[in-house]
């Protein structure tokens, strides 16, 4: 086993599980290479679904991919750990102890030797140094925090349920600064369970006492999306009684009020920072040229610029596009596109089968889902190279698959199929709100 050829994968986010369940499939189960992931949780959930966990639309018990399960079905390795540090010249990374839930060790220190080693951590919330960010706000990074949220939620409806029977102030304002998908999708998806949870005896709280709004620096939300898009999903956030405000960044988040730059101040008591995304600090402490975001610098060959045995990918890496000066967005259909580029490059490695891949990332469209209320979208034509608008059912078919593709990448067409009708079976039979 020690001279096969090691790949390490570090960061079992969705580009980075899919990736390694191909390499597994198709070089470790041959033995043609050793395949291991290394990842400080234990489990796998669609990052772009943790919204929906964090309101209790989706049981992510339900959804969770067991990586130790996975691996051994897959013919690849798991450690689990967060990676601290990298020994370039010894080919070796370092996985911090991993300590439970009282501080004790259950795993040492220990260091994993690599002939190639691919980076795709993902990324974190960028609060841009706002006073009162990291004491008052709530994130939705990982699975713990949205599992936070969700708690927190539940116990604050549930609080101002009892006041308003008791008849005393009632109103729970709920903030989310930043309104890129993850913020605006958030709003609907909180709007959905200000309007579930009285059917579950919380009927002392109606929904417009749950005052939603979404904040937002740019002139308009979804900045970075087509502006008709933006004007459909404004029109939609303001039809389920959402106010939106925009053309003026947060200048501090205090324990139960916001401040606006020019001073004015708005009621909080629950704040979600959605707002700008940066890589993980560590890698900025690696032996790895990274940029402000602490991205990984690489070629359009998804390789490091620092060193060729070291690739990058993801939100974690700054990837050039040719013809542009703008880096690959960070975006889930990137990370995708970038795992099966990597795929072919890794086979080219161990088979000898030619140079690295270089990466062309290919806009599919933005699909913006309004929970079970709407869903809109564009879609980019392959053929034309022009985008079309859709909404409604057609929309949220193709929101819908999305998933389900991320699903098949891991598990095959009849597994898919397999879980995609005990979902069915689950709705039907389960509370539309996740209530603990």
């Amino acid at each position: 086993m020690g001279n096969k050829h090691h790949i390490v994968v570090v960061g079992g986010g969705a580009g980075g599980l899919e990736l390694v369940t191909r390499l597994g499939n198709k070089l470790g189960r041959k033995g043609k290479a050793r395949i291991t992931l290394v990842d400080a949780g234990l489990t796998h959930v669609w990052k772009p679904l943790l919204h929906e966990v964090a309101s209790g639309s989706l049981d992510a018990n339900a959804n969770e991919i067991n990586y130790r399960a996975h691996a051994r079905k897959h013919h690849y390795e798991f450690q689990l750990g967060r990676m601290t540090s990298l020994d370039r010249q010894n080919r070796r990374i370092v996985i911090a102890p991993f300590l439970d839930n009282d501080g004790n060790e259950v795993v040492p220190e220990r260091d994993i030797h690599y002939d190639t080693l691919i980076i795709s951590v993902g990324s974190t919330a960028n609060d841009f140094g706002t006073p009162g960010a990291q004491d008052h706000c709530l994130f939705l990074d990982s699975l713990s925090q949205a599992r936070r949220f969700h708690n927190l939620m539940l116990n604050a409806f549930l609080r101002k349920n009892h006041d308003a029977r008791e008849g005393l102030d009632h109103q729970l304002p709920i903030t989310i600064i930043g309104a890129g998908a993850t913020g605006v999708e958030l709003a609907a998806e909180l709007r959905l369970a200000s309007r579930e949870l009285p059917v579950y005896g919380m009927n002392h709280l109606a929904p417009e006492d749950i005052r939603i709004s979404v904040i937002e620096a740019a002139d308009r939300i979804l900045p970075a999306l087509p502006a008709r898009l933006s004007l459909a999903a404004t029109r939609e956030l303001e039809r389920q009684n959402v106010q939106v405000l925009t053309g003026q960044p947060v200048a501090e988040v205090r324990e139960h009020d916001i401040v606006m730059k020019d001073g004015t101040e708005i009621p909080s008591q629950m704040t979600i920072w959605a707002a700008g995304i940066k890589a993980p600090e560590w890698l900025g402490k690696l032996d790895l040229e990274t940029n402000r975001g602490n991205q990984v610098v690489v070629k359009q060959t998804l390789q490091s610029v620092t060193d060729p045995d070291v690739f990058a990918f993801g939100d974690c890496a700054a990837c050039p596009q040719p013809d542009s000066d703008r880096p690959v967005p960070p975006r889930a259909q990137a990370a995708h596109q970038q795992a099966d580029t990597l795929y072919k490059t890794l086979r080219h490695r161990i088979e000898g089968g030619g140079n690295p891949v270089p990466f062309v990332y290919h806009d599919h469209g933005s699909l913006i889902n309004f929970s079970r209320y709407t869903t809109v979208g564009n879609l980019m034509g392959n053929l034309s190279g022009r985008s079309m608008y859709v909404e409604g059912k057609v929309a949220r078919l193709f929101y819908a698959s999305l998933y389900r593709m991320h699903q098949n990448a891991l598990h095959g067409p009849l597994r898919t199929a397999i879980i995609w009708a005990m979902d069915r079976v689950s709705r039907a039979m389960q509370p539309r709100l996740k209530l603990h």
